[in-house]
């Protein structure tokens, strides 16, 4: 099994799962992305066409009620999706991926700076726990930073892009939020400096 790719299902449990009906078989499958662990990869260099083109975690136009200003980011970390307001009921969505369990996080905080290949100086909470990170790494496409970051607040939490595109729509960072390096260009060139960012954890505004 490659790093990176989440276990296949015992065939016994998948069948269980299944003669259970459909909601049950969706419900292990949810488990299973819920606890995904995949660890940051730095120095693995990201490929150039970083841009989720197809299905649900595709960046599109999308219906969203909201009284927000438009650029506003709203991020539900339990849809994976996060929002850029554009008014007129209608918002930007892009797929992200989330904290995981125990890492997630919500409120309302402002973009306080914006950086283009951003250097990563992982927190010594993090190096506890991944102790083969390194203590910084220079910004460029082998940084698990990617190749855009906008800063949250006065927290350690950013939204930032990947070199793992593959973790896309699943809970595995440590807080921060992460995009495909193509969507986070296109968010950093939207999204300005003072934004206000709203975390919620379910889709009701």
């Amino acid at each position: 099994m490659k790093r990176g790719q989440p276990p296949f299902l015992p065939l016994a449990t998948l069948v269980l799962a299944l003669a259970a009906g459909p909601a049950a078989a969706n419900n292990h499958r949810q488990a299973e992305r819920i606890s995904m662990e995949i660890g940051d990869e730095p120095g693995r260099v990201a490929t150039a066409e970083q841009v989720i083109e197809e299905g649900p975690f595709a960046r599109q136009l999308v219906f969203f009620r909201s009284a927000e200003p438009p650029g506003t980011i709203v991020v539900h970390t339990s849809e994976r999706f996060l929002y850029v307001v554009q008014g007129n009921n209608r918002a930007l969505r892009y797929g992200i991926g989330v904290g995981r369990e125990g890492f997630q996080w919500s409120g309302l905080v402002r973009v306080t700076r914006k950086a283009e290949w951003p250097d990563w100086t992982p927190p010594p909470e993090m190096i506890a726990r991944q102790p083969y990170l390194p203590r910084f790494m220079a910004g460029g496409p082998g940084n698990p930073m990617g190749a855009r970051a906008l800063y949250l607040g006065s927290t350690i939490y950013r939204i930032h892009g990947t070199n793992q595109p593959e973790t896309i729509g699943h809970a595995v960072s440590s807080g921060c939020f992460r995009l495909a390096n193509g969507d986070v260009i296109d968010l950093f060139e939207r999204i300005a400096v003072g934004a206000k960012v709203i975390i919620r954890h379910g889709a009701s505004i």
